[in-house]
């Protein structure tokens, strides 16, 4: 019962061609659809559903929506109740309001982005079929990236006037929701602000995660490469291709993941998100990481820290 994984993340984008071809060729997905409204529908080769990515073209760039897939179609029902229990607004919308899915129930995360729930979803299959598969597809391309793996938002964070949206959605998603935290940035001089949450729902490190900001944003989504050497491939694939690279490939202290950060030709963050890091239980300890040792965290190789990480992201519509 309850949220399985990741399901999509719908963009804006200034440049249709262009942020295609970025996501074909540089992290390798491939098109399963395009409709009237010039919209393009995206999968890993790895991924049996219809999409993870939903391009929009627009005049500005930035998150449109977040969603999340459920089990079973009367989640839906189970998980509105609990988020109405909790004092959000909630909306059930009809099968197909968002293309190849069934009923949605969306809301909005007390960090401001708006976020759906869906339990049915077209499936088209993995690139390697069911059968007897192959570890990997003659067809992939690029990085090779196998899924969407997750997604980092931004929420206020103003303790001064008592604001922390990292807290109050967090709490929402474990209380509401069933996801646990898995890590989290503690801040301040005595380390008593939560800054930064990880929050699982299934055996990984992190399905989202939440970070104190001065305004709500969108700061990336992770598509999982297997290992340090498919990071390294892809790096050198966005060398080929021109991509502006933000953090070369390095490895995280949080999650143990090993990472690189770019941006799409409109300038919403990417990275590609190697190796599984370690099993998340919902009865292990929380980790934390305290002030000092952001750095680390963060970028665990060069321990320096990266302005744009903190000041660029895109907003939410």
């Amino acid at each position: 019962m309850g949220i399985m994984k990741i399901s999509h993340v719908s963009l804006s984008v200034l440049d249709i061609e262009a942020c295609t071809h970025h996501y074909e060729m540089v992290l390798g997905m491939r098109i399963t659809h395009r409709d009237a409204a010039g919209r393009v529908f995206m999968k890993c080769w790895d991924e049996w559903d219809k999409y993870s990515l939903i391009l929009t073209p627009s005049d500005r760039a930035g998150l449109n929506h977040i969603a999340y897939k459920v089990e079973h179609d009367a989640d839906l029902d189970v998980l509105g109740k609990r988020l109405r229990d909790a004092g959000v607004s909630t909306e059930m919308i009809a099968a197909e309001a968002i293309p190849f899915c069934g009923r949605a129930l969306g809301f909005r995360l007390p960090s401001g982005q708006l976020m759906y729930l869906v339990a049915q979803k077209e499936c088209v299959g993995r690139e390697v079929g069911a059968l007897n598969p192959d570890p990997w597809p003659d067809s992939r391309r690029g990085a090779g990236a196998q899924w969407l793996d997750h997604c980092l938002l931004l929420g206020e964070l103003n303790p001064e006037l008592g604001i922390n949206r990292v807290v109050d959605t967090s709490e929402l998603l474990i209380g509401a929701l069933d996801f646990h935290m898995s890590e989290r940035m503690m801040y301040g001089p005595d380390a008593s602000v939560l800054g930064g949450a990880f929050m699982f729902r299934g055996a990984k490190p992190h399905d989202i995660a939440i970070f104190g900001a001065a305004t709500s944003g969108f700061h990336h989504m992770a598509f999982y490469l297997e290992d340090w050497n498919a990071v390294l491939h892809a790096a050198d694939i966005m060398g080929k291709n021109r991509v502006n690279v933000e953090s070369p490939p390095n490895r995280h202290g949080v999650t143990r993941g090993l990472t690189i950060y770019f941006f799409d030709p409109s300038g919403i963050r990417n990275e590609t998100f190697g190796g599984l890091g370690y099993a998340a239980y919902p009865d292990m300890p929380v980790i934390s990481w305290t002030p000092e040792t952001a750095e680390r965290a963060y970028f665990f190789h060069t321990l320096k820290p990266l302005e744009s990480f903190a000041t660029v992201y895109s907003p939410v519509f």
